[in-house]
């Protein structure tokens, strides 16, 4: 096992290094330019497209598929876990709150690559019985006629389905009821495994119809609790903002070239998280959106740009003020400690108990998109084949993630997760002239 978590070391200083980070940033760029700062510019035509349709009444098209609500509902809910609690807390206490800063530029630039992701989905998704499949192994074969490519996808993000979308979600979803509830890790596996069996067994339907429910009752508890931390802390915003300014362009301390110490841990830190939390550029997404009733591949698009701009720009940021705001930032606590503290600080003993809550909502959401997304790769890689099998396999995984210490399946899985994203960004790359400014018609 040493040997395994050596070479692991290894290939995720490349896949998560500063190289990849950098092509993961420059592809946002590339198409926020190329779409000529769509996120901006077209900010009405895809807040209307998306949020305030929610509130119009629309025909349900003909076919089976999902609603683009539902469809966002299950990414936001496989965007939205433990990455907006500890990954932020992460973030700050290993870059500074300069990292911030930099989970914004990573979430503005992460709406034009989510977007391009969307679009190509739909354009070469295929109908599979009543319903339809893509997402980066369909445009990858169909679209550079690369089958081993798709296939290296769709491995890696099954194999990351089990690890990152599952087992380590259960670990925190068992974790956080222990410490909040006093309930056992093996009472938790076992509970939750019958509940995640019921619903993974109901196929995306089912999925889809929980997510929808869920997401919007998670996101309001999440911002009303984050609202009263940061309103009891109200006169620090102002200083909370200018320190996140100043952290990211700090240049005390330079090591060496242009860019100061602690500017460059706020750049490594607040774009790895800020990634880690969205997801953008790494392939996810699309799997679920192509699945929408839909068939306007710009409008799912939006739907992306929508996604990255709640689980980042919101979602992220309150957690990052409470913390700030809080004056914990410089305080020495890591991790999940630190974003109790946040909460506990205000709230008292309730926000402990808020905080086990949402790690347990927000983790369960991943946990049940993710196998989606895996399923979805497993079909592509079986043709359509043993999903029966699959599913068992994932929802076991539950019970052992719940029960087991995962240091060595949390490595391996950002690895994973970073080995996902190279096929999908090559195919980002080369299929650049199908994502055509024209579709921003609406």
């Amino acid at each position: 096992m040493d040997t395994i978590l050596k070479i692991n070391s290894v290939i995720n200083s490349i896949v998560w290094g500063p190289f990849m980070l950098c092509v993961l940033l420059g592809v946002g760029v590339f198409y926020t330019i190329k779409l000529r700062f769509f996120q901006v510019t077209h900010f009405r035509l895809w807040w209307d497209k998306t949020f305030l349709s929610l509130f119009r009444k629309t025909d349900k098209q003909k076919g089976k598929g999902l609603s683009p609500f539902q469809a966002m509902s299950t990414a936001l809910a496989g965007a939205i876990g433990t990455g907006n609690i500890v990954g932020v807390a992460g973030a700050i206490t290993f870059g500074g709150a300069g990292a911030v800063f930099w989970m914004w530029v990573a979430a503005f630039f992460g709406m034009g690559t989510v977007y391009a992701e969307n679009v190509l989905g739909m354009k070469y998704r295929e109908k599979h019985g009543e319903g339809y499949v893509g997402g980066p192994m369909y445009y990858i074969r169909k679209g550079l006629r690369c089958k081993w490519g798709a296939a290296v996808f769709a491995l890696f993000c099954t194999l990351s389905a089990f690890g990152m979308g599952n087992m380590t979600q259960a670990n925190s979803i068992s974790g956080a009821l222990e410490t909040g509830f006093g309930i056992s890790p093996v009472l938790c596996g076992i509970l939750m495994t019958a509940v995640i069996g019921l619903i993974v067994f109901g196929g995306i339907d089912r999925i889809a119809s929980l997510n929808e429910k869920l997401v919007p009752v998670m996101a309001l508890l999440f911002f009303t609790a984050s609202l009263i931390v940061i309103g009891a802390n109200v006169t620090r915003i102002p200083y909370a903002f200018a320190k996140i300014l100043a952290g990211a362009f700090d240049m005390k301390g330079a090591a060496g070239g242009f860019m100061g110490y602690g500017m460059a841990r706020a750049v490594k830190y607040g774009i790895s998280r800020g990634v880690f939390s969205n997801e953008a550029g790494l392939g996810t997404s699309p799997i679920v959106y192509s699945a929408s009733e839909g068939d306007d591949p710009a409008v799912q698009g939006m739907w992306g740009i929508f996604q990255v701009f709640v689980d980042t720009i919101i979602m992220c940021t309150l957690m990052a003020l409470c913390i700030i705001c809080s004056g914990l930032d410089e305080s020495g606590i890591e991790g999940i400690t630190l974003s109790t503290a946040a909460f506990e600080g205000v709230l008292g003993y309730p926000g402990k108990i808020f905080v086990s809550v949402s790690i347990v909502l927000f983790a369960f959401g991943t946990l049940v998109s993710w196998c989606y997304y895996g399923e979805k790769s497993f079909e592509y890689l079986s043709g359509g084949r043993f999903t029966g099998i699959y599913r068992i396999i994932y929802t076991a995984c539950v019970y052992f993630g719940s029960v087991m210490s995962l240091n060595a399946v949390w490595e391996i899985s950002d690895t994973l997760n970073g080995l996902m994203a190279i096929p999908n960004l090559a195919a980002l790359i080369l299929l650049q002239s199908k994502v055509e400014e024209r579709n921003l018609s609406g």
